[in-house]
């Protein structure tokens, strides 16, 4: 029998319902019983079968023998487990029903092949196989930190740069001024970054440490101990010995007792819960984005056991290797032995030994790691841990991001450093290569080295940290974060937003607004007259409105009876909703009722039926029970449920009334489906129309009623159709059609609302205005994301939607994008699926039409798919992607972007943690990228072109002078002038450059398309670069020229013009291309040009004051400033008039 567990995993192992051996097809109805959400007849549809196993318990339990030695299995006996040894009988020989090992060796033989066979309570050695459950987010540990710190900085060209630079000072040859001027900026740069990232990473441990120091119970069997009383040895055997271990100690095989509200550490098999009918809730919003609660289910024969009897199972469980995908999961059950009653009943007989039962798993079987278990309490069967675990798997490490602005400026430090050397070069060969040339090369080299300025990084991150106090502190954005301080240029460059859906553009509130009856329209304002006809039909004012009535004149019996008739409709449209559903009511703590399901839909509507009057107030898994508006019970059996599923887009159910016996089929579903089960109608079309255009999520409820006879028919094939081993989906579904669905009574259509956030209509339109293509990333169904993309506007009015869902072939996807080629003013909603597809097949195809599209929409994305959709745009185009979320699930995406936005919001702030930009609402993003990301952009562009142009002009000074005096490397400025030059002397006016705007606030947000002129990147390009070169090249040569005509007869005095005429000619610039006069840049020009005047005074070796301070000196110096300043101007103000900026045509 070694092969049961495996072959029948292997043959059906597309879907979770796996086939028992016919010899045991007559005990079907006790264990073979799997839900699997895809295809199965869901839960209530084998609820019947679950009952009578249940019934059957303590029968099965009878007919077994005690036999407590051979629980210890697969493991030879390593546990002895027994309570009273004159019950305990020798082991038996081998024989075909002992579990085969082969499973269980072959899982640890091949190192490639990851899937397992795991016995319950296995051995050390095998636990240790699989990975510890460790959370673990850092990015250094103590030995890695320092070299990869110093890698990231000096792989960059400019830091190698003044490294060299700065190391070359310690060779006494090339040793030119002082050795601090060359190590302190350096120093001071490197020691701020790795501040921060050591901060960072700090942080990030005590977020590791916290998540694996949380303690679990995890269940052991207890020890055999002597004689026990009757009353404690009950007790003993239905519980089991728990013991606290922190989540990080968790190994595969351990048994963990989980509580409500706790975080599921690791992935598990569910075997046991609180609720009788073995189900329970958990929330998935940090693994799929979605704040509904989802069902999971028991193994149907560990959830008739009690603790006590799992800890002593012979059993084990088969899991599939681990992937990705959290919606998919294959594994079986295998119990080798049922659990032995603890004592021997008086009469009991040993009966045959009967064959394992093997039982499928699902992804409907399993917790995930990462969810939390949102009621009851539960037991589980730790499968994967740590790396292998869903969540770990989908989320990917962070890399260090670096914004296109320092890469742009990192190339233009290479030009410089090669217009520098070719500088020394032509300098040395001029003066004919004489000497130790290669010395005066480097020489030169060392002089000329302001050309690629240090101060340039220090100004860039210090105007950085201007840009994120300004964020933090904008009062209209509250509480936005700014995470990493390096990038805010980025956000001035964004072309392609990518979002997330649930909880970033709505709130994840479903509100019922609409019922629409064919004659009869109820809106949002009218539910009271739905809430008064329901409480006519149920009888409750009925006597008091017929006696009113009656009392009008004649013709008011006509009235009485239309109006009866009415509420008659409203009632059964009403009843349809509050049973069709997948809905259960929890009671919480404080006595409250909330409901829970996996469709946030539902939970709506279900909600509106009992605001209206008929409420839900007991559901189980065989058993509903309503509320009328008079306080009488209404009780439904039910038969069978047919769960929604994106292929059928409708859901189902069979109940029968207790009281009457009346059995009705009620369905309810996407328009696109029901039109052809429901009866010919001429309004149920346009209606539809009507709402969707409002945004509204519809459904359409119809029902039929069903004869006993008719349904034995029904339940007859279709329980053959569902233990059929080959094409049982199709036989299940062609048997629901020919009994079920065709010729259903139209009862009404429903129009659910799922509110938007805040502002998201005019957020959308005033990105898509400034040139920003929005993609919409979720885990959400096709149809909602569709009614989502509209009612946010993200589709225009008459936009076409072209929708890429369930594609199978290469064909077919070749199809779909030769037609999107021709139409790229659509916009295009594609599954998962689809998709991945896409992405396998066409990749480069596919994003190159895809990145063309005004909009793209894409469903049920798992969070990796979210994340290589932005990495690819990032690699096919070359533009700057931002990404926003909210959950865990967006967090891959928003690490793989250039930017990372995270909103705090309901599903927690792993997103907002994990992001650079931590927002609260989505309309934030307006302010943040058009108005904060424009100006940090210009501002920064403009200030390093300045600080590149304030280091160059310095050199070309140098290098005229050199050439003049016998091309000797000898330094024009020593000492304090080229110390203060960089610092005291130009730095604050300089650096007011990044308070500069072009236009107001409100002009920048009304006016959207100005953000489209950044996005060229034309603030900071070779164009502009090389005109700022000219001009320094011009201003340089110009003053050291003027300086030497004018030259007095002393060198002291060549030093003191030029110096005066620089330092005057900078402050010019300044106040020439700043944009915009503020405050703070006049002060910092008036307050610079006292302080130099001042030091003057202070330093009489570089400044002969008898000369300072006479006329001469002050005409000589308004000559040359005129000369290198005013030509400047000029063609500033005809370019102005000839070429003006876009913002300027705005003032």
């Amino acid at each position: 029998m070694s092969d049961i567990p495996l072959r029948s995993l292997r043959r059906n192992n597309h879907r979770g319902y796996a086939p028992l051996p016919d010899d045991r097809n007559d005990r079907q109805d006790d264990r073979g019983i799997a839900l699997s959400p895809g295809d199965s007849p869901s839960m209530p549809a084998i609820a019947a079968k679950i009952a009578a196993a249940n019934s059957r318990r303590n029968r099965r339990k009878d007919r077994y023998v005690d036999d407590p030695e051979e629980q210890a299995g697969l493991l030879g006996g390593q546990y002895e487990i027994g309570d009273d040894s004159e019950d305990e009988e020798p082991p038996r020989s081998q024989s075909p029903t002992t579990p085969s090992s082969a499973p269980l060796k072959s899982a640890g033989i091949n190192p490639k092949d990851k899937s397992r066979s795991i016995p319950f309570r296995p051995s050390e050695k095998l636990q240790s196989r699989y990975p510890p459950n460790i959370v673990r987010n850092q990015k250094y540990n103590a030995f890695t930190f320092l070299p990869i710190v110093f890698y990231e900085q000096f792989k960059f060209f400019f830091n190698l740069y003044f490294l060299l630079v700065a190391l070359s000072q310690f060779i006494p040859a090339l040793k030119i001024g002082f050795i601090l001027t060359y190590i302190a900026p350096l120093a001071f740069v490197l020691f701020v970054t790795m501040g921060k990232e050591a901060y960072d990473d700090y942080k990030r441990n005590q977020r590791d440490r916290e998540a694996n120091s949380q303690r679990y119970l995890i269940l052991e069997p207890p020890p055999p101990t002597a004689d026990h009383s009757s009353a404690e040895e009950a007790y003993l055997n239905t519980h089991a010995n728990t013991r606290s271990v922190p989540s990080s100690s968790l190994r595969v095989g351990d048994l963990i007792h989980l509580e409500k509200n706790q975080r599921v550490p690791a992935d598990l098999v569910l075997l046991h819960t609180s609720e009788s009918s073995g189900t329970c809730f958990i929330r998935t919003d940090q693994l799929d984005g979605e704040t509904d609660w989802k069902l999971r289910v028991a193994v149907p024969e560990c959830q008739k056991m009690d603790e006590g009897d799992l800890v002593r199972l012979d059993a084990e469980i088969y899991a599939d290797a681990p992937i990705k995908d959290i919606h998919t999961f294959i594994g079986t059950f295998t119990l080798n032995k049922p659990p032995s009653p603890s004592r021997l009943e008086g009469n009991s007989m040993p009966l045959q030994p009967l064959p394992p039962t093997v039982l499928p798993l699902t992804a409907e079987n399993v917790l995930w790691s990462n969810t939390v278990l949102a009621a009851g309490s539960a037991v589980g069967f730790v499968i994967y841990t740590g790396a292998e675990t869903r969540a770990v798997m989908n989320t990917s490490h962070p890399e260090t991001k670096v914004g296109l602005l320092d890469l742009e400026i990192n190339k233009l430090a290479k030009i410089l450093c090669a217009v520098t050397f070719a500088l020394s070069l032509v300098l040395v060969a001029l003066n004919g290569f004489r000497g130790l040339w290669y010395i005066y090369v480097f020489r030169f080299l060392i002089l000329f080295s302001s050309i690629i300025p240090i101060s340039l990084r220090v100004n860039l991150d210090m105007g950085k940290t201007v840009y994120a106090h300004q964020i933090m502190n904008d009062s209209e954005i509250p509480n936005t974060i700014v995470r990493t301080s390096t990038l805010p240029e980025e956000l001035g460059r964004i072309t392609y937003l990518l979002s997330d859906k649930t909880g970033t553009l709505t709130q994840n509130e479903m509100e019922m607004k609409k019922l629409h009856m064919g004659t009869m329209s109820y809106g949002a304002d009218s539910m009271d007259e739905v809430a008064h006809q329901l409480a006519v039909a149920f009888g409750d004012s009925g006597e008091q409105s017929h006696l009113r009535q009656g009392s009008l004149a004649t013709g008011a019996q006509l009235a009485t009876r239309g109006r009866r008739d009415m509420s008659s409709r409203v009632r059964d449209v009403v009843l349809s909703l509050a049973l069709c559903h997948n809905v259960t009511p929890v009671t919480n703590d404080d006595g409250t009722v909330t409901y829970q399901a996996s469709s946030p839909d539902e939970v709506a509507i279900v909600t509106w039926t009992a605001s209206v009057g008929l409420t839900l107030v007991f559901r189980d898994r065989t058993r509903m029970e309503l509320q009328t508006p008079s306080g009488t019970r209404l009780v439904y059996d039910i038969l069978d449920i047919f769960p929604f599923t994106s292929e059928s887009k409708r859901m189902g159910i069979v109940v029968r009334e207790t009281n009457t016996g009346e059995i009705m089929f009620l369905q309810k579903g996407a328009d696109v489906v029901m039109t052809k089960i429901v009866q010919r109608n001429d309004w149920l079309e346009e209606e539809t129309a009507n709402m969707a255009r409002e945004g509204l999520r519809t459904l359409v409820m119809a029902r039929k009623r069903l004869s006993g006879q008719m349904y034995k028919e029904f339940a007859t094939q279709f329980h053959q159709a569902s233990v059929k081993l080959d094409g049982r989906n199709d036989a299940m579904a062609s048997v629901v059609g020919e009994y079920l669905e065709h010729d259903l009574e139209l009862l009404g259509l429903t129009g659910v609302e799922d509110k938007l956030q805040d502002d998201v209509k005019s957020t959308l339109e005033l990105l898509r205005n400034a040139g920003i293509k929005i993609w919409m990333l979720t885990g959400d169904k096709v149809e909602t994301a569709r009614c989502i993309a509209i009612s946010t506007k993200l589709v225009a009015r008459n936009q076409h939607i072209h929708e890429m869902a369930r594609l199978k072939t290469a064909d077919e996807v070749r199809d779909q994008l030769e037609f999107l080629q021709n139409k790229l003013d659509c916009c295009l909603v594609i599954d998962g699926e689809s998709l991945q597809l896409c992405l396998n097949l066409f990749k480069n195809e596919f994003i190159e039409i895809a990145t063309k599209l005004s909009a793209v929409v894409a469903c049920r994305c798992s969070p990796t798919q979210k994340a290589d959709v932005a990495r690819l745009i990032r690699k096919h185009t070359k533009k700057r992607v931002c990404c926003i979320g909210d959950g865990g699930n967006d967090v891959s995406m928003i690490q793989a972007a250039d930017v990372g936005v995270g909103i705090v919001g309901k599903e927690g702030k792993q997103a907002s943690l994990a992001a650079d930009f931590s927002v609260t609402q989505f309309s934030f993003l307006t302010k943040l990228l058009l108005w904060h990301g424009r100006n940090s952009y210009r501002r920064s562009a403009k200030l390093a072109q300045f600080v590149i142009h304030r280091g160059l002009i310095i050199s070309i000074m140098q290098a005229v002078f050199s050439a003049i005096f016998y091309f000797a490397p000898i330094a024009l400025y020593q000492g304090w002038l080229l110390v203060g030059y960089a610092t005291i002397y130009t730095m604050a006016p300089v650096f007011s450059l990044v308070l500069d705007r072009d236009v107001n606030e409100d002009l920048a947000l009304l006016y959207p398309e100005l953000y489209k002129e950044l996005t060229k990147g034309r603030a900071l390009s070779y164009k502009t670069f090389f005109q700022w070169l000219m001009i320094s090249l011009y201003q340089g040569a110009a003053i050291m020229i003027m300086s030497l005509v004018l030259f007095e007869n002393e060198f002291l005095h060549i030093v003191s013009i030029s110096f005066t005429a620089l330092i005057l000619n900078e402050l010019i610039m300044v106040a020439l291309e700043i944009t915009t006069w503020h405050i703070y840049m006049v002060i910092s020009e008036v307050v610079t040009f006292f302080f130099y005047i001042i030091s003057i005074a202070f330093l009489p070796e570089y400044f002969d004051l008898s000369f300072v301070v006479s006329v001469g000196f002050a005409w000589k110096v308004a000559v040359i400033v005129a000369i290198s300043a005013v030509p400047l101007y000029i063609i500033k103000l005809i370019r102005s008039r000839v070429a003006p900026a876009a913002s300027s045509k705005l003032l």
